[in-house]
């Protein structure tokens, strides 16, 4: 499916920050979260659902365009949950069809049990919610790790311990930062996930009765086995009594086969 639709970028104002949101396509109201990925980022998937949807793209608080009053505030999963109410009460909606990924899927789950009946159907990709393991202590101790090494290293030395601490194997020849200067939106934008998110989205606890009472469909990659989120959301799956839906690639398979990807979200969502 293809979507000629125009795209509609807007802002709406919430206490602490002003948002911006992209809106296109036609069709039941979808909103796609990501933390920290921003609206940009999943523009392929969204434009591969907009010939049946109405979609909806944000930047977080603290990324991107979506500007905040205090850059030392915590981006919790809880205020991120009122900043998608307040979106969708922006649009009009009174309820609202949601994809999170990653970190966006820890802000679906808080929306669901802060704004009950506001989510008609909550897709979940890959919640990474370390708490649920069993060695919560030391994944925690990690995550302390990684902010430790972008204070003291800066984000490409942090991003790269990420990534190896998440499962991801990198290159041998991997280089610590592109040369040349540095991006300084890049560098705000990993300030403000290493600093102010990254600690309170992974140690987000669900709210398990909340889950239960609504729909809630756990997403997890095909080939993420290899991936600290395969086991998240498995853990978080058998406390709900569930079974994941399993879509194309891994943890970010939206970005290397949006249509595909987009086509299996149709079918979790029906």
């Amino acid at each position: 499916m293809t979507s000629t639709s125009r795209l509609s970028t807007r802002t709406v104002t919430v206490p602490g920050a002003r948002l911006h949101y992209e809106v296109r396509g036609d069709g039941p109201l979808l909103v796609i979260l990501g933390a920290p990925m921003s609206a940009a980022e999943f523009a392929p998937l969204a434009h591969a659902l907009a010939a049946d949807h109405t979609v909806v793209t944000t930047d977080p608080r603290g990324v991107a365009a979506s500007v905040v009053d205090d850059p030392h505030q915590d981006s919790t999963p809880d205020l991120r949950a009122d900043d998608v109410a307040a979106i969708i009460d922006d649009i009009g909606a009174d309820t609202a069809d949601v994809f999170g990924s990653s970190g966006g899927a820890v802000t679906g789950l808080a929306l669901v049990a802060r704004h009950p009946g506001r989510v008609r159907t909550l897709v979940a990709h890959e919640p990474p919610l370390l708490e649920l393991l069993p060695d919560a202590d030391a994944q925690r101790a990690a995550t302390d790790d990684i902010v430790a090494t972008f204070h003291r290293d800066g984000h490409h030395a942090a991003f790269a311990q990420f990534m190896i601490t998440a499962g991801f194997d990198l290159p041998d020849d991997a280089q610590p930062g592109p040369p040349g200067e540095p991006d300084p939106n890049e560098e705000a934008n990993a300030a403000h996930f290493f600093g102010h998110e990254l600690r309170p989205t992974t140690r987000y606890l669900p709210d398990l009765e909340a889950l239960r009472s609504a729909r809630v469909v756990l997403g997890l990659g095909v080939d993420s086995g290899r991936l600290l989120t395969q086991r998240t959301t498995v853990a978080l799956a058998e406390l709900l009594g569930a079974s994941p839906f399993m879509f194309p690639g891994d943890h970010g398979g939206f970005l290397s086969e949006p249509g595909v990807f987009a086509n299996a979200l149709r079918l979790a969502l029906a």
